[in-house]
């Protein structure tokens, strides 16, 4: 029996390249003729029976657009009692054979355990952090780091004309990826990743250190999940969300101050926040999420649920889902080393 409707939903933290993911899923769709439901706002939008009919009309132009038409959310339907068996009413409600699933760690995380319970799911890795396993990159990344690095760029005139540290917080949550990415290629003098705990003495003694070489500024790129040694993480606040991440938030500030005190030289902190996920996606990320999409699709017809579409070397395979979601994927400390070249 072939498959004749599907849904997409996009859960989880927005990223550049999920509206390319979406196009390509209809495009694709649509030469096979089969039709797509688009759910609204993650898992809550297949629990509330939220969804519309995605048409090429509906997907037409929105290839160069950040966000997701769909909307998203950090739903976790496995946390509300009665979602799942609402999940899975609407699921049939909307005649859907198949589901595509674009999301990153928790979401797609979802979607395994769905899928063990028997409901036909296919996994679309994104997310800015790069951070989930069995794939290459996951799109959204690319576009964060050409972000970072930009803004890396600009603060080295101003740290220069000034001659003060600056400490630049970067996203990725417990995975250094776009910090350290970002750090190379904006020349990062330090580069502070979760992955590697550190004390705010061994930052001031490389930043001494160049000072005494004759550079009096530094350009200082720290992750918001950057741990001290003899400090907890840094949090904006202890609340959790549905999936029971806390909320990331002020190493650099904290940094900064710290580094002020201890070493005399004037010192600024910037914060890039979330606009390292907003705005029209690289041309990289643009395929990368094109390829998925498509991809994605032809494992529906093809019947083979319970994968994730994945990118290894240049080639667009499926991996299972709960291989990608197992292990989070952490910085190769081979890439890291080549960093530490520059450090100082």
């Amino acid at each position: 029996m072939s498959i004749k409707r599907i849904g997409v939903l996009t859960g989880g933290g927005d990223c550049p390249g999920l509206n390319p993911a979406i196009r390509a899923i209809v495009r694709k769709a649509d030469r096979e003729n089969i039709a797509v439901v688009g759910i609204k706002n993650g898992w809550k939008g297949l629990i509330e029976e939220d969804a519309l009919e995605l048409s090429l009309r509906a997907v037409s132009g929105i290839l160069p657009k950040g966000g997701t038409i769909l909307g998203t959310s950090r739903t976790n339907p496995y946390k509300e009692r009665g979602s799942l068996e609402k999940l899975k009413k609407t699921f049939s409600a909307l005649n859907l054979e198949a589901l595509i699933v674009i999301g990153g760690e928790d979401t797609l995380g979802v979607a395994s355990k769905l899928s063990k319970e028997g409901l036909k799911v296919v996994g679309v890795p994104k997310t800015i952090d790069n951070d989930l396993s069995c794939t290459d990159f996951t799109f959204g990344f690319d576009t964060a780091v050409n972000i970072a690095t930009e803004a890396i760029d600009r603060l080295h005139t101003t740290a220069e004309s000034h001659h003060r540290i600056m400490v630049v917080e970067i996203m990725g949550r417990y995975a250094g990826w776009i910090a350290t990415y970002a750090g190379i290629a904006g020349g990062a003098d330090i580069i502070l990743i979760p992955e590697i705990p550190f004390s705010v003495d061994e930052v001031c003694d490389l930043i001494k250190k160049r000072h005494t070489g004759g550079k009096d500024f530094s350009i200082i790129v720290v992750a918001e999940g950057a741990k001290l040694k003899e400090h907890d993480l840094v949090l904006q606040n202890k609340e959790k969300d549905a999936f029971g991440h806390v909320l990331l938030g002020g190493i650099g500030q904290f940094l900064s101050k710290e580094l002020e005190r201890k070493t005399g030289y004037e010192t600024r902190v910037t914060v890039l926040g979330h606009v390292q996920r907003g705005g029209t996606p690289s041309a990289f990320d643009r395929v990368l999420a094109t390829r998925f999409g498509v991809k994605a699709v032809e494992l529906v017809i093809a019947g083979k649920f319970g994968k994730m579409v994945s990118l290894k070397g240049n080639d667009i395979v499926d991996v299972p889902l709960e291989d990608a979601v197992g292990t989070l994927k952490t910085v190769d400390m081979k890439l890291y080393d080549i960093a530490k070249i520059f450090f100082g």
